[in-house]
């Protein structure tokens, strides 16, 4: 006899933050057409590297509102029966993707300008930083609440956060030049916002891929709760045990449990949904109670 208990899936918390990306959105698309026509006018390297990453904040924004929008309405239509919650995740993944290409793109340009860094004028990398700097540390504040939610925004913060370090960047390069006139600082400062971003980019990609293959969060021991839970009174065996991250927030666990024939399974399934949600902070769990161990378990090889 099997029992199904599970509490329902609270919205995504990062539905509640889509004005505050629309308004990032707006703030660096608006900047990013500002930097990128200065860049491409004064050939400065550290402008376009800044420039390209703003390119990658805007579609990447751009992406965690879309992600936000289809989840809300997949909520709508009952086949979707975990709605499109995955969609932030894959949003993720192509802002880690981009930022690759992107920090890619800045180092073999910077490389290749070593041997003869242009003349770049400091005056407009000093006024067009200052003016990125301030729209970023805009954008910062509006995502700052919501990254540590949801893997999505916290792809489109960490975009950011990396622009905004990526202006101070420029913003040396250009007081450089202007008071030194030293030519080597404008690629030096573009494969430094380069290397940067990498580390960051990988972490995120990482924790993505984590999600789509279906791991177990990095914070559960699967070997300790199949035992936790084996350890109740009344437990026999533990088998067929699944623990998965949805998306950010939203983790799901399934496990079958067999008890002998003159168990009172409610009990046992009571006291498994209080483990689960006291010990491991999964308050979502599918558990299917049973006598004897079902032949079709048997047969599973994944």
């Amino acid at each position: 006899m099997g029992h199904g208990h599970g509490h329902g899936i609270s919205p995504s918390a990062s539905g509640r933050h889509v004005g505050r990306l629309a308004a990032a959105f707006a703030v660096t698309a608006v900047f990013m057409v500002v930097e990128i026509a200065t860049g491409l006018a004064t050939r400065s390297l550290a402008l376009l590297s800044d420039g390209a990453h703003m390119v990658t904040d805007v579609l990447g924004v751009g992406l965690a509102l879309a992600a936000i929008l289809a989840a809300r309405r997949a909520r709508r239509q009952p086949g979707r029966t975990f709605g499109l919650y995955r969609a932030e995740v894959l949003a993720a993944l192509a802002n880690a993707v981009l930022l690759f290409g992107v920090a890619g793109y800045v180092l073999y340009e910077a490389i290749t300008r070593f041997a003869a860094p242009p003349d770049v004028p400091g005056l407009p990398v000093v006024v067009v930083s200052l003016l990125g700097l301030g729209a970023n540390v805009v954008a910062f504040l509006l995502l700052r609440r919501g990254q540590s939610e949801s893997l999505n925004l916290r792809g489109a913060y960490l975009e950011v956060v990396a622009d905004m370090i990526g202006s101070v960047g420029v913003l040396v390069s250009g007081l450089v030049t202007l008071l030194f006139g030293w030519r080597y600082a404008d690629p030096v400062i573009g494969v430094a916002i380069g290397v940067f971003v990498l580390p960051r980019t990988w972490t995120l990609a990482k924790r993505s891929l984590r999600i789509l293959f279906q791991h177990a969060p990095e914070r559960v021991d699967i070997a300790e709760l199949t035992g936790a839970l084996g350890r109740l009174p009344g437990v026999g065996e533990v088998h067929d045990v699944h623990v998965w991250t949805l998306t950010s927030g939203m983790e799901v666990a399934s496990a079958h449990l067999t008890v002998g024939p003159d168990c009172d399974q409610s009990a046992i399934l009571a006291a498994a949904q209080r483990l689960l949600a006291a010990e491991y902070q999964l308050d979502h769990a599918t558990l299917q109670v049973e006598s004897g161990k079902a032949a079709a378990c048997e047969e599973m090889h994944w």
